[in-house]
């Protein structure tokens, strides 16, 4: 049998989506840990990675690719993926983490490209700069940095929230003054199924190819998807413009696998049609 690609926090909204689009191609294996639906499953494996080692699962599977999208505790996190860098560094394989936006949340006057300086002011946004920089000591083709932006999908929790703000008829927080770019989780997976076909290595932004406002995006989600307005409180974190968004410039991927937030709202409305 071939050697598995693992996906780490595979039973999570994304990790799930990765392994939905994978398991098809690929021999894919995934982990879970409070999600016991997955206990019976013989293509997942027990992980917490706050109590468990990865020595036994990585000996026992040897995947040629760990895909690392981890949710919980952010310094056994950190101390996780210090031990997968010495790994990947040791072994023949590659890492592939799932990073984020907020790697450059310090920045507030224009969107960000690949190999910008990464510089954070949330305690999110540094965790994810150190486990970076620590993938980044690798030999380059060992490792994948993928940074997202906001992802939403038919039931991702995003989604899930407005949809209750409505039901209850309690107000929709957004932000109209931060200028964002999105993608679906559908779209998200296809791209990561394109770079791992095409053995891709270095540092990916895989969001919308263009940008609009978090207000402007979540009413256009609301209208399209339920057919009515909502009702939102609008918080302005600054008095200027503030960009959260992530956008290529070194690394793109082919024109039809690069959505607009057009296309990423048509993925969350198909259920509406």
């Amino acid at each position: 049998m071939s050697r598995p690609i693992l996906i780490l926090g595979g039973s999570g909204f994304i990790g799930n989506a990765i392994y939905r689009e994978l398991s098809a191609y690929f021999y894919t294996l995934g982990t879970y840990n409070s999600n016991t639906g997955y206990k019976n499953n013989s293509n997942f494996v027990h992980f917490n990675h706050q109590k468990d080692k990865l020595t036994t699962i990585l000996k026992k599977f040897n995947p040629k690719l760990i895909i690392s999208s981890l949710r919980g505790d952010i310094y056994s996190q950190v101390e996780t993926h210090i031990y997968l860098k010495e790994h990947v560094q040791k072994y023949d394989c590659r890492i592939m983490y799932i990073s984020s936006a907020n790697v450059f949340d310090s920045f507030r006057h224009y969107p960000s490209y690949e190999y910008d300086k990464t510089l954070s002011k949330s305690l999110y946004g540094h965790f994810k700069i150190k486990i970076e920089n620590q993938l980044l000591n690798l030999k380059t083709g060992k490792y994948i940095i993928l940074r997202l932006p906001m992802i939403f999908g038919l039931n991702s929790p995003r989604t899930l929230k407005i949809d209750k703000a409505l039901r209850d008829n309690s107000p929709i927080e957004v932000f109209p003054n931060t200028v964002i770019n999105v993608n679906s989780d559908v779209r998200l997976s296809q791209q990561i199924h394109y770079i791992i076909n095409h053995k891709k290595t270095g540092i990916f932004h895989l969001g919308s190819t263009d940008l609009i406002s978090h207000f402007d995006f979540i009413r256009a989600l609301v209208e399209k998807r339920y057919n009515k307005p909502g009702f939102y409180k609008q918080v302005f974190t600054s008095n200027t413009t503030r960009y959260l968004a992530v956008l290529p410039k070194e690394n793109k991927l082919p024109h039809n696998i690069q959505p607009s937030y057009e296309d990423v709202l048509s993925d969350l409305t198909l259920q509406h049609n």
